[in-house]
C-alpha cells in the first residue's frame, strides 16, 4: 500500500459556481490541470500524473488534449533521431 499525504488549498466558495460546476467538479479538474502542467513540466511522468487524478495512464494520456498539452513531445531534433533510427 503506497502512503498517501494531503495539499489543501484554500479557494474562494464562489469558484465552482462561477465556472457552473459542483464543488466535486471543480476540485477534480483542478487535481486534474495540477497533473496535466506538471507532466507537461516533465515533473512527472504520466504514470505518476494518472495516479494524482485517479485514473490509469491511458486515460490520462487521451485526456490531455482538453488541457491543450500534446501526448507526445518531442523536440525537431528528437523526432528526426527517431526517424533516421526507425
Amino acid at each position: 500500500m503506497v502512503k498517501t499525504a494531503q495539499l489543501k488549498i484554500d479557494y474562494p466558495e464562489t469558484f465552482p459556481d462561477a465556472l457552473q460546476q459542483t464543488r466535486e467538479q471543480f476540485e477534480q479538474e483542478a487535481k486534474w490541470a495540477m497533473a496535466v502542467k506538471l507532466f507537461e513540466m516533465k515533473r512527472l511522468s504520466s504514470g505518476m500524473a494518472a495516479a494524482l487524478v485517479g485514473t490509469d495512464r491511458v486515460s490520462f494520456l487521451l485526456n490531455l488534449h482538453r488541457y491543450g498539452v500534446a501526448m507526445i513531445d518531442l523536440t525537431e531534433e528528437e523526432l528526426l533521431s527517431d526517424l533516421e533510427n526507425a
